[in-house]
């Protein structure tokens, strides 16, 4: 057991602090700071990118390595007075990131799904793509080639990461003469507002100074509007992942000539066209004439998704026991029922079908794993005799997909 990762500790730990937020937030009658839809939509993001970056966590450390060890600029010693240095240099490196993160859209379409919540809580944290961890593990490779050390690199940006997860909430208010010096949950409010004095400011995670030293820095004034200026009508785990690439694909696709399309690529989000949004969710979002049903069977979902959290808990714990196939294998069982949940949320009706897929998958895996592979089949077969004999489909919508009006 010498090789358990208890990084997963931090998961449960995640789970409790939300748990108490909401207690708060329910003792303090704002219990409306929470909606069902996008706590779940926010919760499954953070899960697959939890997730996914146990694939890639142990190749930035390398990176950094590399880096340090063939291109480091200056011999830093490890002396107390780094540390405070480098927490420094990591804020200012991760200002220029996020800054560059809202105004280049190739940039912007990682970044976006942070910021896609019109709820401000600690939820919010977990709204963090693989997109966005590659392309910030990109940018802190700044760190080791000035000359700080890859293992202190990394003590400073789980730090740093710890500390910007206490920042997504409106259970604490200003806190005065604090704001000069540090970002506090009000001037980090005012950076997921879409109000227009609020748009594009306050890019520091833990300081102020880069934010006042680059005009940047704003206070929190009238109470703020969370989410996108155009919202993205949507709780679909894809969507929120892919909507902005296929923004860019579509741009792109309507502008002559490479340089044209390079720029758009490069260029700013403020800058793309606004009608491509919504002709691609007429293209690709279900549209109803008249108001959504409201979904009945939370319970369906919280099932998944504290399935999911068990998964990707377990998985963390013990990935250093696991062989690459079975990391893949468990990742897309994790992906499937996120996107499950997702589909549920919008009421699609193809769910059953992406459920079959999910349970073919699951005792293939089984099978396989216990090396009865003349088994595989066994599943398919035995979901087609189901369907011919109950209509397993509508018995499916009928219990697991039911609606009440209103």
């Amino acid at each position: 057991m010498e090789k358990i990762n208890y990084l997963a500790f931090a998961i449960p730990a995640f789970f409790l602090f939300v748990y108490l937020e909401y207690m708060l937030a329910v003792s303090k009658k704002k219990a409306y700071l929470f909606k069902y839809e996008s706590s779940v939509s926010n919760i499954s993001i953070g899960i697959a990118e939890r997730l996914l970056n146990l694939f890639i966590a142990a190749s930035f450390y390398e990176l950094f390595n590399y880096v340090y060890q063939h291109y480091a600029v200056f011999n830093i010693p490890n002396a107390w007075w780094v540390w405070v240095l480098l927490i420094l240099a990591t804020d200012f490196v991760w200002y220029w990131y996020h800054r560059l993160g809202h105004e280049v859209n190739f940039l912007w379409a990682a970044h976006i799904v942070h910021h896609q919540s019109e709820e401000f809580n600690l939820t919010v944290s977990a709204r963090i793509t693989t997109f966005q961890a590659l392309i910030r593990g990109v940018f802190w490779c700044a760190l080791p080639f000035l000359g700080f050390h890859p293992l202190m690199v990394t003590v400073i940006l789980t730090v740093h990461g710890a500390y910007s997860f206490f920042t997504h909430t409106q259970m604490i208010g200003k806190l005065g003469w604090l704001e000069n010096i540090l970002i506090t949950p009000s001037l980090h409010g005012v950076h997921h507002a879409s109000d227009d004095k609020y748009l594009d400011k306050n890019y520091g995670d833990v300081f102020t100074f880069w934010d006042k030293m680059f005009g940047t820095y704003q206070k929190e004034e009238e109470a703020p509007t969370y989410g996108l200026t155009h919202p993205i009508k949507s709780h679909s785990f894809l969507w929120q992942h892919f909507h902005y690439y296929l923004e860019i694909i579509e741009a792109c696709s309507r502008t002559s000539g490479f340089a044209n399309k390079i720029k758009v690529v490069f260029g700013s989000p403020a800058l793309l066209d606004q009608d491509i949004r919504p002709a691609l969710e007429r293209r690709f979002l279900q549209h109803k004439v008249k108001a959504p049903a409201k979904f009945k069977l939370k319970g369906y979902i919280n099932i998944q998704l504290v399935l999911s959290v068990i998964l990707l808990t377990t998985t963390t714990a013990f990935w250093s026991y696991l062989n690459l196939a079975d990391g893949i294998l468990i990742a897309l069982f994790v992906l499937i029922t996120l996107i499950n949940c997702g589909a549920l949320l919008e009421q699609r009706r193809w769910i059953y079908y992406l459920e079959c897929v999910r349970l073919i998958f699951l005792f293939g895996f089984v099978f396989y794993k216990l090396d009865w592979v003349e088994l595989i089949f066994l599943p398919t077969i035995v979901l087609i005799i189901l369907e011919r004999t109950f209509a397993l489909s509508s018995l499916y919508k009928n219990y697991v997909l039911r609606y009440e009006e209103g």
